[in-house]
């Protein structure tokens, strides 16, 4: 199994990076989506730092949540100048991980956190952070470096856990087909089985060709609506890119 906390401290050390090493970084300039800027999607990071650390130490006491934190806390965030949503953002991220790495172990075996349909232990929790941190922080990375990426780590730890959030991002149009999947860096074979207005992703050895074949971190950026023909990798059928991209509109 993928160490997530320690791909999330990769992932959280490289945002920091991505800040720091742009000289003069422009708040204010369009992140991906274009609607959002950096200081947005930062706004966005911190926030969700703030809430999920709230969380994590309302879970180890034992203590039901404030109904009114989340928004108090949007409303703070979303009162910030763009450059303090930024450095704000950075701390906030910092703060969160430190939280997690300071659980002892009978902590994390005991942990245990329901929010709507998620249901999570200590490593469902973490893995919860990751996507939202890692797409998020490529979300920024891709305004300064049109070429940017998931790491092939970030991609190790989000693909095999991808059935319950495509369950929720896809927008399937109402025909029944299946496409084969096969992903690389982790090699993963997988099935997209549309059916009615549901998607579902299910393991699924494949022999030969297959309809899409892509590295995992493209895949992972497909399921949550960040590739397009500017960023996707060479050799994808268009047709297939095109489609699916329609059916993974984002969120």
């Amino acid at each position: 199994m993928t160490d997530r906390l320690a791909v999330l401290r990769a992932s959280v050390e490289h945002l920091r990076r991505v800040i720091d090493d742009v000289e003069a970084f422009d708040p204010d300039v369009a992140a991906y989506p274009t609607e959002w800027t950096v200081a947005d999607t930062m706004s966005h990071i911190g926030s969700g730092a703030t809430i999920m650390k709230q969380n994590l130490e309302n879970a180890v006491a034992g203590r039901e949540g404030d109904p009114g934190f989340n928004q108090s806390v949007w409303d703070e965030w979303n009162a910030k100048s763009p450059t303090d949503q930024v450095n704000d953002a950075l701390v906030a991220d910092e703060k969160l991980l430190l939280s997690l790495e300071s659980l002892s172990e009978s902590e994390k075996s005991a942990f245990h956190f329901s929010m709507g349909p998620f249901d999570l232990d200590f490593d469902g929790f973490i893995g919860l952070r990751l996507n939202e941190q890692a797409v998020h922080t490529w979300d920024v990375e891709v305004a300064v470096n049109p070429s940017a990426t998931l790491s092939d780590e970030v991609a190790g730890a989000i693909i095999d856990n991808l059935q319950l959030i495509i369950r929720f991002a896809g927008k399937a149009r109402g025909e029944v087909t299946e496409m084969s999947v096969r992903t690389t860096n982790p090699a993963r074979d997988f099935m997209l089985v549309f059916e009615g207005d549901a998607i579902s992703l299910g393991d699924s050895a494949h022999s030969g060709d297959v309809d899409l074949e892509l590295p995992a971190e493209a895949f992972v950026r497909l399921v949550y609506g960040r590739l397009d023909a500017d960023n996707a990798p060479a050799g994808i059928n268009q047709l297939h890119l095109e489609d699916l991209r329609k059916a993974f509109p984002g969120f």
